[in-house]
């Protein structure tokens, strides 16, 4: 039987929260937030969650958390534009040069790179990963197991692409230079590269 003050939904005029117990470890609330779903499993199916409050969660946590939610009772998040703006900045590193040759840069969030990254360079994030130039090294967005980031390049030749679980090696055939920038994502399970056009 679940505890009532570990984990607790809340309805407020901005949408539902899931409050955690901010004086327990994640473990257990985890499983407490498990308990409470198959005990009431009818009354949250297909619930929208706007976010979390009480017990500050790390990337994982969350993602973790949504992927229970989603997979018990069907529940998404409510995604809102401005505070995922404000998250994309806060939680991104700048890297204002080309990233050379036997370098690799490792961060948790975002990475943007306002240049080049060479053949032989690597960009690992656990968010997205956005060039402001030619991409021709490694780069991994979601290396924490996010599929739903994503990889934009004005130029996106590299020659290793990695999107969470889901990887793609550059073909063997010399790629066309467009002049229309490209985003990565995993779609139906496979890594697509398609035009970067965003709806005006």
């Amino acid at each position: 039987m679940y505890k009532k003050n570990y984990v607790v939904f809340k309805g407020s005029k901005d949408g539902l929260f899931i409050y955690l117990n901010k004086n327990f470890e994640f473990h257990v609330l985890k499983k407490e937030l498990i308990a409470k779903l198959d005990s009431a499993m009818v009354f949250f199916k297909d619930a929208k969650v706007k976010g979390f409050r009480g017990k500050k969660l790390t990337y994982e946590q969350q993602e973790e958390i949504k992927k229970i939610i989603h997979s018990k009772c069907g529940m998404t998040m409510i995604e809102n534009k401005i505070e995922n703006e404000k998250k994309f900045f806060n939680d991104t590193k700048f890297i204002r040069s080309t990233v050379r040759s036997g370098q690799r840069l490792e961060e948790k969030g975002n990475v943007v790179v306002i240049g080049d990254v060479n053949p032989g360079a690597e960009i690992i994030a656990g968010g997205n990963i956005v060039i402001m130039g030619s991409l021709r090294g490694v780069a991994h967005a979601g290396s924490f197991g996010n599929g739903q980031a994503f990889v934009v390049a004005f130029n996106l030749q590299p020659t290793q692409l990695r999107i969470g679980d889901v990887i793609a090696r550059a073909p063997d055939s010399k790629q066309v230079k467009t002049n229309i920038p490209e985003i990565a994502t995993i779609k139906d399970g496979k890594l697509i590269i398609e035009p970067y056009l965003p709806k005006k």
